[in-house]
């Protein structure tokens, strides 16, 4: 057991348990604070939160945890008609952090199934993704404007931003985090507005705001992945 014990504590180190463990009460203050009682917009904020820490380590567990936060996530964005997350992270988020998952299992880095080996990816893949993702955004306009979705301009905002985050993410890229930040931007907006009509969901801007915060040092931890993984073996 206690073999087990240290195992765990040695997953993150000094400075990422500290991030984590103030993910995890900004998330708890906030949502009690604001009078929460939808528990389960805490349980997917929470989620997110542990996700994102192994995430920026590189580790595969944290792309199953996403795919588990996609399905709460998807619930939360339901109630508000936030019609375009709803779609978004069920019907995208989820199976690419699946696939994502099986990609980042295949390359380990040196046979650690802890750690993934940090791509580059070439400059036409993010011609690709770009132009992907504007061709999506475009279509899912005109979907979640024929649904009724609320706030639409932001909504069809936060679509493009999640296509490129998520094909980052599949890829291994460090520049993954930069279009999760981009989209927790865009989200900190989206529930902000949900927000002035019920102030339960402040809970959920601090959420994103905590995860802004994250995936901001899930960037540059990727950096320095990189940089060690390629550095010359002497």
């Amino acid at each position: 057991m206690r073999t087990i014990a240290k195992k765990f504590i040695r997953l993150l180190d000094p400075l990422e348990w500290g991030l984590y463990a103030l993910s995890l009460t900004g998330i708890l203050l906030a949502f009690f604070l604001c009078g929460g009682t939808q528990y389960l917009y805490l349980a997917a904020s929470l989620l997110g939160a542990t996700a994102l820490i192994f995430v920026s380590k590189g580790n595969p567990a944290g792309q199953l945890l996403t795919v588990v936060f996609s399905g709460f996530y998807g619930y939360v964005a339901y109630t508000f008609r936030y019609y375009g997350e709803m779609i978004t992270y069920l019907g995208m988020s989820a199976p690419i952090a699946l696939a994502a998952f099986i990609a980042w299992l295949r390359h380990p880095y040196r046979g650690n199934r802890a750690e993934v080996t940090v791509n580059r990816p070439r400059p036409v893949e993010y011609l690709v993704i770009g132009g992907t993702g504007a061709a999506i955004t475009v279509a899912f306009y005109f979907i979640l404007r024929a649904l009724g979705t609320a706030h639409l301009a932001i909504s069809t905002l936060s679509v493009f931003t999640s296509w490129v985050a998520v094909c980052l993410t599949q890829r291994r890229s460090p520049f993954y985090a930069v279009g999760y930040a981009a989209n927790d931007i865009v989200l900190i907006v989206l529930w902000a507005l949900a927000a002035a009509e019920n102030a339960e969901y402040w809970s959920m801007v601090v959420c994103f705001i905590v995860f802004l915060v994250n995936d901001t040092y899930g960037y540059f931890h990727w950096r320095k992945l990189l940089r060690r993984q390629t550095a010359p073996s002497e």
